[in-house]
């Protein structure tokens, strides 16, 4: 039994392209299905999280990050009540449009691309589910259910919203997304928040000793010691952590619980007219915030891979600009696109889809094969 304000296949706005209804399934689960099989999915495997993908085996990729957002998120919805194939979704799809190496490689691109309507990578997944994946005869994209494609379009300015019509109206009106896609929007952050502890853990970047001085990890940590004091090693970082997840799994939960009693929420119209309603209690919010600030000083500024952030970046605006000055070099598909496009800005456009679909290994062989050999380890930081 889905809550009165859950979206469901009876109120949705449906697909842009009438298609018969699936069998023995439903249309959220479609939409699940469609994203799994495309190519966009595939290729988070072997794009960078944190670490690029040659550094180990063991550290996160989009890939990984997104399957546990996706059950992160499925979790929520269920305890709320809400439609858990929607929140599924939507987390799977929610990082199809990243570029190889991180943000570094979007922050890059979007400066490749100032001058043509920058680049973001919210937008570019909706651009893939709606037209970049071409699997299906009689539309481009994944057509997907509206509410799926309001989830993945996070962020949005108001002059690409003008241009996307109904789907960018609520960035207008500012009027909010169903609870499902506001769930996956703090799942992201609760998920990546507690796996970079993991992994910089993992890669010796960070150390326990460091992260006692943040509280929610403090806390957890002497929770599991108190319990098993011997305890150590991966374990001991393990069942840390996932007393980390439980903690703002729960406050999440329970705050928005509270939230939609005050806000007299009964109907899904209702969520769109509130303020945001999926938020964590003020103390918590702090808590994460700390260890967000943490991760930010301590691994995502640290030396080794602030210079990673350097080469990778110089991969992406090399690639950028000889494509540029030479279409011809890209492949057929891509360079026919190119121009086809009429306009620098549409070329632009067609390069930097090219370049953000690319993996972080294809990249870096890309750039090898156009601009000399660089060593893979000198990616390593």
């Amino acid at each position: 039994m889905l809550a009165p304000y859950a979206v469901t296949e009876s109120v949705s706005r449906g697909r842009a392209h009438a298609e018969p209804p699936p069998r023995e399934r439903g249309e959220f689960q479609r939409d699940r299905d469609r994203i799994i099989h495309s190519t966009a999915f595939r290729r988070l495997e072997y794009k960078t999280q944190v670490f690029i993908n040659h550094e180990g085996d063991l550290f996160r990729t989009r890939l990984t990050h997104s399957l546990e957002v996706a059950q992160l998120s499925r979790s929520i919805a269920c305890a709320l009540g809400l439609n858990e194939e929607l929140a599924e979704a939507v987390a799977l799809a929610h990082d199809l449009g990243h570029t190889p190496f991180g943000h570094a490689g979007q922050d890059e691109l979007n400066a490749c691309m100032k001058a043509f309507g920058g680049f973001e990578h919210n937008l570019q997944s909706l651009r893939i589910v709606d037209a970049l994946e071409e699997r299906y005869a009689t539309f481009d994209g994944l057509n997907l259910m509206f509410e799926t494609r309001e989830g993945i379009l996070k962020h949005c300015s108001l002059d690409n919203a003008r241009i996307l019509g109904e789907l960018g109206r609520r960035f207008i009106e500012g009027t909010r997304p169903s609870l499902e896609a506001q769930i996956v929007n703090l799942a992201d952050e609760m998920a990546y928040s507690n796996h970079d502890v993991d992994d910089g853990l993992r890669s010796e970047l960070l150390t326990l000793e460091q992260l006692d001085a943040v509280a929610i990890f403090a806390q957890c940590r002497r929770e599991v010691e108190s319990r098993w004091p011997n305890l150590s090693g991966r374990r001991l970082v393990h069942e840390t952590i996932r007393r980390m997840i439980d903690k703002l799994a729960f406050d999440l939960i329970n705050r928005t619980r509270a939230n939609v009693v005050d806000a007299g929420v009964e109907t899904l119209g209702d969520v769109r007219a509130a303020p945001a309603l999926v938020e964590y209690s003020e103390e918590t919010r702090l808590r994460l915030r700390e260890l967000k600030t943490f991760l930010f000083d301590n691994l995502y500024r640290h030396e080794r891979v602030l210079r990673m952030t350097h080469k990778t970046r110089r991969i992406i605006a090399d690639l950028f600009a000889v494509y540029m000055a030479d279409p011809d070099l890209l492949p057929a598909q891509h360079r026919a696109n190119a121009r086809d496009s009429g306009s620098d800005s549409g070329k632009a456009r067609a390069i930097a889809d090219y370049i953000a679909g690319m993996t972080d290994r294809y990249a870096i062989k890309e750039h090898r094969r156009l601009h000399g050999k660089i060593e893979t380890n000198d990616l390593r930081g």
